[in-house]
């Protein structure tokens, strides 16, 4: 089996020849552009410029050197894009560590401060990462205190950290002629590898409102007005389904995975009860996932949701889910064995793998190994499973562990 094959095996719950492994197929999948730098270098591969193509989260593109090494199965879709270097200026890491970011999207230096920070369109700071911090983190909400209208909400993308600031492929795939540029970009990285290739759509819902509001104020919001949300949401919805119809009928043929995200989860539980689900966000995740199907019957819909969301996983299913991720079995409920046992025949665990909160962060390199066998013999069996670990590798995760945490996947899966 190539990699493609590999994975659209484990979609289909058939177990291919080894398990299919992510790694930075996604925005949390990846690497911390610090520890990316100490890895390349305890692997003794070349110098090469560390590109940071998700400023806030400062991940890392991993190189291909890399990805051979581990044997790695994905692609982000955004690889296509922002290939040549004057698509790139140098910028340092907070540990001081030179790094190249997009020109797009290029941190000014507020000294008096002392921190970094990011202003949208309009000139607003949207964005800082203060010294000492390791990631960029929200500063303003648009809709907090003003009008919640449409034409609101629809400015309220330019003036958000989340929705504002673009990785690759950017503006090198807007404007005129925006259709051809995607088109040709995806064509070119489908035609180069025989991985399979993810396209990050994102469609959130739930963290929409979130980054829009304020997570307290959107909560309060839920449980007081629900239908004042419910109008939000339509109107995110007719415009997740607008830029999901474009996505899919440009770029559609080039990509075998696509991927949504809406945090759901806390560490204890779901940040709302199976019933506040279904009355605001199921049927309105169904509308886009059936969108899916119906314009491209062979892309598997893959929801990055982080936390306990077990409660939660039957309406998901329902409504029409393939693969869900990170599997984040340190929380409530998401014990992989559980997970396997109850949903494994009716959805695909991408992820669980490698616990990222105390195992790959503090333990041994032998503790980790043993760690990871353990996950792939319990995931593995009848497919349904691609390995990540749980969410991205952190700038102070020891490089030793990285590499045994994927040479233990290689040797067990």
């Amino acid at each position: 089996m190539n990699s493609r094959e590999r994975v659209i095996a484990a979609l289909n719950h058939q177990e291919p020849d080894r398990v299919p492994i992510d790694f930075s197929g996604h925005r949390s999948s990846g690497i911390a552009a610090i520890a990316y730098a100490k890895l390349r270098q305890h692997l003794g591969l070349p110098a090469k410029p560390i590109r940071v193509y998700d400023l806030i989260q400062q991940l890392a593109i991993v190189d291909q050197d890399v990805l051979d090494r581990f044997q790695v199965d994905t692609l982000e879709l955004g690889r296509g894009f922002a290939l040549e270097d004057e698509h790139w200026v140098d910028w340092v890491l907070p540990d001081g560590t030179p790094c190249q970011v997009p020109a797009w999207s290029v941190p000014e230096r507020d000294e008096e401060n002392g921190r970094w920070v990011v202003r949208s369109k309009s000139g607003r700071i949207i964005a800082q990462m203060p010294d000492g911090a390791l990631y960029f983190e929200q500063t303003y909400y648009p809709l907090m205190d003003g009008p919640d209208d449409e034409k609101a909400i629809d400015a309220a993308f330019d003036e958000c950290m989340w929705t504002a600031i673009a990785s690759p492929s950017g503006p090198l795939a807007s404007g005129p002629g925006r259709d051809r540029a995607f088109a040709e970009g995806a064509k070119a990285l489908r035609d180069s590898t025989d991985r399979a290739i993810i396209g990050l759509f994102g469609g959130n819902l739930l963290e929409i409102g979130q980054f829009f509001y304020r997570n307290d104020n959107f909560y309060m919001m839920m449980a007081s007005e629900p239908e004042r949300v419910e109008r939000f949401l339509d109107h995110l919805v007719e415009i997740h389904l607008g830029n999901l119809e474009r996505f899919l009928t440009v770029i559609g043929d080039y990509i075998d995975v696509i991927v949504f995200g809406d945090d759901l989860g806390m560490q204890t539980g779901p940040q709302m009860s199976p019933a506040m689900y279904r009355r605001l966000f199921k049927s309105r995740h169904a509308k886009m996932w059936k969108r899916v199907k119906e314009l491209k019957p062979h892309v598997k819909v893959n929801l990055h949701c982080c936390g306990s969301v077990r409660a939660l996983l039957p309406d998901l299913i329902d409504a029409g889910l393939d693969a869900l991720n990170p599997i984040q079995i340190r929380s409530a409920g998401m014990d992989a064995a559980g997970l396997k046992r109850d949903f494994g025949q009716q959805i695909t665990l991408w992820g669980g793998g490698c616990d990222t909160q105390v195992v790959l962060m503090a333990k041994s390199p032998e503790e980790v190994a043993q760690h990871v066998r353990e996950q792939v013999r319990v995931l593995k069996p009848g497919g349904g499973f691609v390995f990540q670990q749980v969410h991205n590798i952190l700038a102070t995760v020891p490089p030793e562990n990285i590499v045994a945490m994927f040479d233990a996947v290689n040797s067990e899966g």
